[in-house]
């Protein structure tokens, strides 16, 4: 059971733009396996890296002001936040080796 947090259009701006650490942003929808797939390794990132990297998942469905506004095309789509600003974007599932090193090159 994942216990990664979830984000909303409402708090997007407090959770993701104002945080101290990086945030990476998982777009995901529960018809999206590839999105199903790399939640275990997303979970295993937060895990290991949690004190320096926040991660959090965003229902696109739900949540269709923030994607738009991030131009989300692809599921999944992940973006890295430092500063409130977009620095790094992935979009598919690139697997639990290069998922970690896209992570890691970031904090």
């Amino acid at each position: 059971m994942s216990n990664l947090d979830h984000t909303t259009d409402a708090n997007f701006d407090a959770e993701v733009l104002q945080a101290s650490t990086p945030v990476l942003v998982d777009f995901w929808a529960t018809w999206c396996a590839p999105c199903k797939a790399m939640e275990p390794h997303l979970q295993k990132i937060q895990d290991d890296l949690g004190s320096q990297l926040k991660i959090v998942k965003m229902n696109v469905e739900e949540n269709q002001a923030t994607s738009t506004r991030y131009k989300v095309m692809k599921l999944p789509t992940i973006l890295i936040f430092k500063g409130g600003e977009v620095v790094d974007k992935l979009a598919g599932n690139p697997g639990p080796r290069k998922l970690r090193e896209f992570c890691e090159r970031q904090i």
